[in-house]
């Protein structure tokens, strides 16, 4: 229930995400905030529809029992039953994968604001799926939820487009981060030897760099470097010069400090247009230069000759990769410009405080 305590804005949000911690998303959309919230009177409950463990069973290509399943989404509509109590209902994704839009409408049961939240193009796993009968049928399945949100939270333009012509507002909250944590290596880091050209993400977006091993095994064998690659998983074929490590949250950071250049090869396709460059932020606030494919958001991150480069095709990124592994100067220049950047335009600490009004206001206006 909203309240004023002496003089101070108390309010109690309830979180609704897809996956647990393990999640990348969730960790940055919704987790991250929660001791800023902390701070401003604001508390977070969160509640996951499904376990880290269906997120490891799905990336070893397994899946959770279908009981296991059912009782999760139960337990999603009991807890939506109970809402009452919290004075504003945020939704990442959705509240019920793979049912029908109607659904959706659940979030709104407890008559309090909703905010929709999204960083990937989600409604096209639907109206895209090659199913010709999940198009008809869920093709349409976000809308409700967009058209019910008092407010729709986008990672990125591309899926500011969409949600605009449901939902009736909507503002950009890019994917952001601490850059108190994430921050260049100590000077101290030993940078003798080979240099590491990186990638981090998961097993289900490694897809985006298999084209371009061939290219990096030549280029590592030919310019003597390593080709970091975290949380891809361990291949069946192991390329040469590739190191593959897990990924580990308390080990990311330096993880990604241990790269010289960092990579985001993308195609040029609906769903990778609807991603939020998460990768390339992480890489920019370590102070790190970066190529990426000039597909959806990387396009605005990168600048290109400032603070990494661009790359449409295999002779381009050749000819970006080289120009940075043959000059440590122009390294150092594009990862101080990139860290800048991501500092003024990718900060928790920027967008924090601005998330939190946003929240404020639409509890504030419905107590009204």
């Amino acid at each position: 229930m909203s309240r004023l305590e002496w003089g101070r804005f108390s309010m109690k949000i309830l979180a609704l995400m897809k996956y647990g911690d393990k999640a990348a998303s969730t960790r940055q959309r919704l987790l991250q905030y929660r001791e800023h919230f902390a701070s401003q009177g604001i508390e977070v409950t969160f509640s996951p529809l499904l376990t880290n463990e269906y997120l490891e069973r799905a990336y070893g290509g397994n899946t959770l029992p279908f009981l296991s399943i059912l009782n999760a989404y139960l337990t999603r509509a009991l807890v939506l039953c109970n809402a009452s109590a919290f004075d504003l209902i945020w939704v990442h994704c959705e509240t019920f994968p793979y049912m029908p839009g109607s659904l959706e409408r659940l979030s709104k049961l407890s008559g309090k604001p909703v905010v929709y939240d999204f960083d990937d193009a989600i409604f096209h796993q639907y109206d895209m799926h090659p199913n010709p009968v999940v198009r008809h049928v869920l093709g349409s399945k976000l809308q409700p939820l967009m058209s019910g949100s008092s407010l729709c939270v986008c990672g990125n333009a591309y899926l500011k487009a969409y949600a605009d012509n449901f939902a009736r507002r909507t503002v950009i909250v890019p994917t952001v981060l601490d850059t108190a944590v994430y921050k260049p290596a100590p000077k101290c880091r030993n940078i003798r030897g080979p240099l590491t050209v990186g990638w981090i993400g998961s097993p289900s977006t490694w897809s985006f760099v298999l084209p371009f091993v061939p290219l990096l095994q030549r280029l590592a064998e030919e310019l003597d470097l390593v080709i970091r690659i975290v949380g891809a998983g361990r291949p069946s074929a192991m390329p040469s010069r590739f190191e593959f490590l897990e990924w580990a949250e308390d080990r990311e950071v330096a993880l990604i400090q241990g790269m010289d250049i960092g990579i985001m090869p993308l195609p040029d396709e609906p769903w990778a247009k609807g991603k939020c460059g998460y990768k390339l932020i992480q890489y920019m606030a370590c102070g790190i230069p970066v190529v990426a494919s000039p597909v959806g958001v990387n396009a605005h991150i990168v600048d290109e000759g400032i603070n990494g480069h661009l790359a449409r095709d295999d002779r381009e990124w050749e000819a970006a990769i080289r120009r940075l592994v043959t000059s440590a100067e122009l390294r150092s220049a594009m990862g101080e410009r990139g860290r800048n950047k991501i500092v003024a335009d990718y900060s928790l600490r920027t967008h924090g405080p601005r998330l939190a009004a946003m929240l404020r206001e639409l509890v504030g206006a419905s107590s009204s």
